[in-house]
């Protein structure tokens, strides 16, 4: 049974950074892609980032692309980080992280990732 942490989240201000990371217990990452949702109160889980593990490819969502950065620890092969920079109070959420083996065309889609951690909540506030 693979199990995934995500944390790092916290309350920063408009324009700072935060670094979230992803550790998985039960498997290695080295077969799968790993994804970054987000849920903002009141609304649906949206697709942040991705990294397939193997090739190293990395995906963002269009308003994150620029600002995050979606990284994998070689060293570590259960550790994947979101780095998050200019961060924006619409970035605001609580972020999780996924693993699956989606198909290029669904490595947007909640459905295509089928363990999750547990959500770390991200306030971007003055």
């Amino acid at each position: 049974q693979v199990q995934l942490t995500d944390a790092g989240g916290g309350l920063v201000q408009p324009g700072g950074s935060l670094k979230l990371s992803c550790t998985a217990t039960g498997a290695t990452f080295s077969s799968y892609a790993v994804a970054w949702f987000r849920q903002p109160p009141g609304k649906e889980r949206e697709f942040v980032a991705a990294i397939r593990w193997s090739a190293g490819t990395t995906y963002y969502a269009d308003s994150v692309k620029g600002r995050f950065s979606c990284s994998r620890n070689k060293a570590n092969s259960d550790a994947v980080h979101l780095q998050m920079n200019s961060l924006k109070p619409e970035d605001s959420a609580v972020y999780y992280c996924a693993v699956g083996r989606p198909i290029t065309s669904s490595i947007r889609t909640v459905s295509a990732y089928y363990y999750w951690g547990q959500g770390t909540q991200v306030t971007v506030s003055s």
